[in-house]
């Protein structure tokens, strides 16, 4: 996800042009405003944590992009690509390295596991909105 610091710095393009230009292919892509509800449930994991709060008004308070990828290993090689969650110990070239400094705005958001990943996309995505393509260069990028 694109978080509403990065959409309004304009780096949506940029973001999902790393992911792209690794490899992986973009299924699903929309630009949507959460509602509390839907922030709640996305990170339920954290309800009660010091920090919750804050961030459902961080995550309610602009536009995000919702966006799924595919690809072989697509979990850790996006995780690889954001960078570490606390901009300040993420390695340049990552997302989080050249475009964060503070964790309150660390600019996007990633699915750290299978079971994570399939729990939030189906809060953002219905099955029918996903496209299944594959692109001319797969035979150049996988084995």
């Amino acid at each position: 996800m694109v978080k509403p610091d990065a959409v309004q710095r304009g780096l949506i393009g940029n973001i999902i042009t790393k992911m792209e230009e690794k490899g992986l292919r973009l299924i699903a892509l929309k630009m949507i405003q959460i509602d509390e509800d839907t922030a709640s449930e996305h990170y339920a994991e954290h309800e009660g944590k010091d920090f919750y709060e804050p961030l459902l008004e961080y995550i309610t308070s602009g536009p995000v992009v919702a966006l799924a990828l595919k690809g072989n290993s697509a979990i850790s090689i996006v995780r690889t690509l954001v960078g570490k969650t606390d901009p300040k110990e993420a390695s340049p070239g990552t997302i989080r390295g050249d475009h964060g400094i503070d964790i309150g705005r660390n600019v996007v958001h990633a699915a750290d596991s299978k079971e994570s990943a399939e729990r939030e996309l189906d809060i953002f995505f219905d099955d029918n909105e996903y496209l299944d393509y594959s692109r001319v260069e797969e035979d150049w990028i996988y084995e």
